[in-house]
């Protein structure tokens, strides 16, 4: 079978896509690229967003165009929470967020037999953490390592704990291996990701929490740079912070989870956390770690929001001093409590507010590189162009070096300069 993916969504949807690309490898399969005459298509959805389910379903309609002669399989949290839309688009195989094993196995016979296939569980009932194979398949630099699935949050906005189920952990042990191998293999840096990682623990014996997870992660994987996936601001407490301060090969990058920077927006949006709280764990963080990336989610636009709502949220942003922000308008995502809720906000106004969050997010951005003009960063080098060697700092700002062939590896560089939001410079 000669097949291709394409992925939308999170970090984990990357790493279940890389998980089942080499599962299917490792039965004898072979990897193409859309438009190469692939016998099968998989697109792996995201159902985060209205406009992620509207991604997802142009993706599904353009590769079925492209690949006429395919069948074409569907997972994901899309098909999770839709599949009857799914299976209107023609997919011939329609999974959902769970059991890449069941999906290869279903995708064979498939292609065996051209007979339609549903696999669609209730994620309610998951109680087990999914063991896939960890790493790339593209090569040696970075791999991710997925330690946790589902959430309990149940924030007004999200569809996730619905298409996710509850709260599952792999194992400290399973972790500890997992990281061990890809030390071995040469990964340059391990990527700690979940869909709520804070969580992790939660439905283990014995107490574990996050922070015993990682200490476990970094010490199987000595060689390795650590890099945290998005946390959840009440995690970082001042025992947490001092513990991750202990790892030695700790990225200083941090991802937290905003969403808005008005108390009055939070409470409606059911997050757990206070502006105040929000603060202060970045406050914690650039205590601990100087200098370090804090980057941060935040949704503009959600249902009551005022105007004097998103200039507390602007305001409150700009105290945070972000190193890089991604933001979004609020999408309505039908099943969730904010889809119905009164005071839903005009479009226009929606993408005005983040126009203006974005460009308080680039100018914060411009000036935290600039701050790392004059110091020596730790880089990973990941890709070559144009005669530059391009990698990411730990802080996660990108870093080129003109000339030497540099992929896979870890340098110490000098930055000379800032173009762009991009750093250059010269290796130490």
């Amino acid at each position: 079978m000669r097949f291709c993916s394409e992925t939308l969504g999170c970090k984990v949807n990357q790493y279940e896509t890389q998980a089942l690309e080499t599962i299917l490898l490792s039965r004898g399969h072979a990897a193409a690229q859309p438009g190469e005459g692939c016998d099968t298509v998989i697109i792996n959805t995201c159902a985060v967003t209205a406009e992620s389910g509207r991604k997802s379903r142009q993706a599904v309609r353009r590769l079925h165009k492209l690949e006429p002669g395919a069948v074409i399989a569907v997972c994901g949290c899309f098909s999770q929470v839709s599949p009857e839309e799914a299976s209107a688009l023609g997919a011939d195989l329609v999974a959902g967020s769970g059991d890449r094993h069941a999906f290869a196995d279903a995708l064979e016979r498939l292609v065996r037999e051209r007979t339609a296939v549903r696999l669609i569980d209730d994620p309610a009932r998951r109680r087990v953490f999914e063991e896939l194979p960890a790493g790339s398949v593209a090569g040696r630099t970075r791999a991710m390592l997925k330690i946790q699935d589902g959430c309990q949050n149940f924030c007004a906005y999200c569809i996730i704990p619905y298409a996710r189920g509850p709260v599952r952990s792999l194992p400290l042990e399973r972790a500890a291996a997992e990281a061990a191998r890809l030390n071995a293999e040469g990964y340059g840096e391990i990527v700690v990701t979940g869909i709520e990682i804070s969580s992790y623990g939660k439905d283990l014996e014995g107490g574990v929490t996050l922070i015993d997870a990682l200490e476990a992660v970094g010490a199987a994987a000595p060689a390795a740079r650590l890099r945290l996936g998005s946390l959840e601001p009440r995690t970082i407490t001042e025992e947490f912070a001092a513990r991750l301060k202990g790892l030695p090969n700790l990225c200083d990058h941090f991802h937290l989870s905003l969403q808005s920077g008005c108390d009055a927006t939070l409470k409606r949006m059911k997050r757990r956390y206070t502006t105040d709280g929000f603060y202060e764990a970045v406050c914690l963080l650039r205590r601990y770690f100087p200098g370090c990336g804090i980057t941060a989610d935040l949704i503009v636009g959600f249902p009551g929001e005022t105007e004097e709502e998103f200039e507390a949220t602007l305001a409150f942003i700009k105290k945070c001093a972000f190193s890089a922000m991604h933001v979004f308008p609020y999408s309505v995502r039908p099943g969730t409590p904010a889809a119905v809720m009164d005071g839903q906000v005009d479009k226009q106004v929606k993408h005005a507010r983040a126009r203006r969050a974005s460009a308080a997010a680039r100018a914060m951005s411009r000036a935290f590189a600039e701050s790392c003009v004059g110091t020596t960063l730790d880089v990973l080098f990941e890709r070559e162009e144009d005669g530059v060697c391009c990698g990411h700092a730990g802080n996660y700002l990108e870093v080129g070096v003109s000339g030497a062939a540099l992929r896979n590896q870890r340098l110490k560089v000098y930055i000379n300069c800032e173009k762009n939001g991009n750093l250059f410079g010269e290796i130490v």
